[in-house]
């Protein structure tokens, strides 16, 4: 009974969310898929859609709008996705206030409020004349969270995560981190590894 009131209520959601969802993909398909003003403005709007009834609008848009995206997610209050190119696993929870660019977030992964996770360490470069480069969709770099990792309370990443890591709160990334290791700090380093049976515990 449960299941099927989740299905009917995620169905429900992917109806009312058609006319944010139209546009986003009227703009993909006829404009380019490298424009993103109208994506980046409904993404906006549903971030800020309150409670249980916003969880579920938030799961149906983005399951629609994003390359992919579980109806068997959650995704927290005031969560930007920065590019439609993401795709998000079964399971995969996502606290509030989170930033999401261009990203594969595996199954079982758990990403802390206020983190952030960045399309690569190029997106600006300096140029001949001294000055750093806008935003250009070809240097967008898509970041792989692989299965069970858990990544901390406002942690910043712009590299890979191996299987079941876990990135401390606060933590910034920006070289891949291996399977089954704790990683800690600013800039961050190694703690320990972690055994395949064994809980990530909480850094102090």
């Amino acid at each position: 009974m449960r299941t099927r009131l989740k299905n009917l209520l995620n169905v429900s959601s992917q109806v009312l969310m058609l006319p944010l969802t139209l546009l986003c993909k009227i703009e993909e398909k006829l404009i380019s898929k490298d424009v993103e003003v109208i994506f980046n403005i409904c993404t906006h709007v549903v971030a800020l859609l309150p409670g249980l009834p916003g969880v579920f609008l938030r799961r149906g848009f983005y399951s629609i709008a994003l390359e992919q995206c579980s109806l068997d997610s959650y995704i927290g209050f005031g969560t930007i996705f920065s590019h439609r190119a993401t795709m998000v696993a079964d399971h995969v929870y996502i606290g509030s206030y989170a930033l999401i660019g261009s990203a594969i977030l595996g199954q079982h992964c758990l990403i802390g409020s206020r983190a952030s996770i960045l399309s690569g360490t190029a997106l600006h470069i300096l140029d001949d004349d001294g000055t750093w480069t806008p935003y250009s969709p070809e240097r967008l770099e898509r970041i792989t969270i692989e299965p069970n990792v858990w990544i901390g309370e406002g942690a910043i990443v712009a590299a890979n995560i191996g299987r079941g890591s876990m990135i401390g709160a606060g933590c910034v990334i920006t070289t891949p981190v291996k399977a089954q290791v704790i990683m800690a700090g600013n800039p961050a380093r190694f703690v320990r590894k972690l055994e395949p049976e064994a809980q990530p515990e909480t850094l102090t």
